[in-house]
C-alpha cells in the first residue's frame, strides 16, 4: 500500500496526534457580536477527528484587540460570556476526539478557555509582528533597534502565556517571511533562528511557520522551502504552512523538514480532508469570495463531505 506520512501519528509533550494534518487558523468573520455562535460548533466539529489538531480562528484577547473592518465579526476570549460562548464549540470537537487550540491575537496598529492550548498569533503583520520586523519598529527604547530588542515583546508575550497555562500548551505562528500589512524584515532568515533559539528557552510546545510566497519555476508553482534553518534551530515540534497540497505534504513531512502541516483553504472546502488524503480523493474546490462573508452557512458549514460528492455524482448520472 501507498505511504502516506501525513497521516503517521506523532507524538508531543502531553499530546499524541493520529495524523500530521492540521486545521490552520482561518478567520471567518461570523462571531457577531465577537461572541462564537452555533453555526462554529458545526463548523469545528465537521474537521474535527480522533486525535487531528484543530487551531482556532485568530480570538482576541482584549475589546481594541478587533479592529479591520473587513473582519469586524471575530471571537473573543476577554469576557465571561465569551469564554461561556466557547465551550460548547470545544465540547463539539473534544466528541470527536479532536484536539483544539485557541490561536490568540492583538492587531496592533491594524485595530480600528476551555481548550487544550493556545497557539499565539505572531505572524501576517499584527502586533507582535509589527514589533519583531524592523520594516515597521522605529523605537528607539529597549523595545526597538536590535533584532534582540525587537523580539523582546513577542518573547514577553509568550512567557506571560507559559507562566498562566504551562509550555506544555503553548505554540506561536511565525511568518519571518511575509509581507502582510507593510510588515517585512531586511533579515527573515536571522528572524526566524532568533526566534526558534529563544523560543527553545521557553519549551514550548511548537512552532508554526508560513512559507514564503510560492514562486513560479519552469512554468511551475513551488513553495520556496526556506525555512530549513529554522527548522533545525527549533527543538520542538515544527510546523510548516503555505500552499501545501497532499504530495509537497507528504514529502517534506517524509524528509523531516517539517513534523506536521498546516492547511488552510484546503481544510475549509474539505471538512472531511484526512479522509481525502488516505484515500487520495478528488478535492472541493474552495470559493474566495465567501471566505470573508458573516452567512452562518455559504462558505462556512456547507462544503460537501466525499460521500455526499459521491451522492451527488450518482444522481447526476441516474438524470442523464
Amino acid at each position: 500500500m501507498e505511504s502516506i506520512p501525513l497521516l503517521s501519528p506523532c507524538e508531543t509533550g502531553r499530546f499524541r496526534f493520529s495524523h500530521r494534518i492540521v486545521l490552520a487558523p482561518l478567520t471567518r468573520n461570523r462571531s457577531y457580536g465577537n461572541l462564537p455562535q452555533s453555526h462554529a460548533m458545526l463548523y469545528y466539529s465537521q474537521r474535527a477527528t480522533e486525535g487531528g489538531l484543530l487551531i482556532a480562528e485568530a480570538t482576541g484577547v482584549s475589546s481594541d484587540a478587533q479592529g479591520m473592518s473587513l473582519i469586524l465579526h471575530t471571537p473573543g476570549i476577554w469576557t465571561k460570556e465569551q469564554v461561556e460562548a466557547w465551550k460548547p464549540v470545544v465540547d463539539a470537537v473534544h466528541a470527536k476526539g479532536g484536539i483544539f487550540f485557541c490561536q490568540i491575537w492583538h492587531v496592533g496598529r491594524a485595530s480600528d478557555m476551555g481548550f487544550d492550548g493556545v497557539e499565539i498569533h505572531g505572524s501576517h503583520g499584527f502586533l507582535l509582528e509589527q514589533f519583531m520586523k524592523d520594516s515597521v519598529n522605529d523605537r528607539t527604547d529597549k523595545y526597538g533597534g536590535s533584532l534582540q530588542n525587537r523580539c523582546r515583546f513577542a518573547l514577553e508575550v509568550v512567557e506571560a502565556v507559559v507562566a498562566e497555562v504551562g509550555s506544555d500548551r503553548v505554540g506561536i505562528r511565525l511568518s519571518p517571511y511575509a509581507n502582510y500589512l507593510g510588515c517585512h524584515d531586511s533579515d527573515p532568515d536571522a528572524l526566524g533562528v532568533y526566534m526558534a533559539q529563544e523560543l527553545n528557552k521557553r519549551s514550548i510546545l511548537y512552532c508554526s511557520a508560513v512559507e514564503p510566497e510560492m514562486v513560479t519555476v519552469d512554468g511551475k508553482m513551488q513553495i520556496p522551502h526556506r525555512l530549513h534553518e529554522m527548522r533545525k534551530a527549533f527543538n520542538g515540534m515544527f510546523m510548516v504552512g503555505g500552499g501545501y497540497d497532499r504530495e509537497e505534504g507528504n514529502r517534506v513531512v517524509a524528509d523531516g523538514y517539517a513534523d506536521m502541516v498546516v492547511y488552510g483553504r484546503l481544510f475549509l472546502a474539505n471538512p472531511d480532508l484526512p479522509r481525502r488524503f488516505h484515500l487520495n480523493a478528488p478535492l472541493n474546490r474552495y470559493d474566495r469570495s465567501t471566505f470573508y462573508t458573516n452567512d452562518p452557512v455559504v462558505g462556512y458549514t456547507d462544503y460537501p463531505f466525499l460521500e455526499d460528492c459521491e451522492l451527488m455524482i450518482n444522481e447526476e448520472k441516474l438524470q442523464v
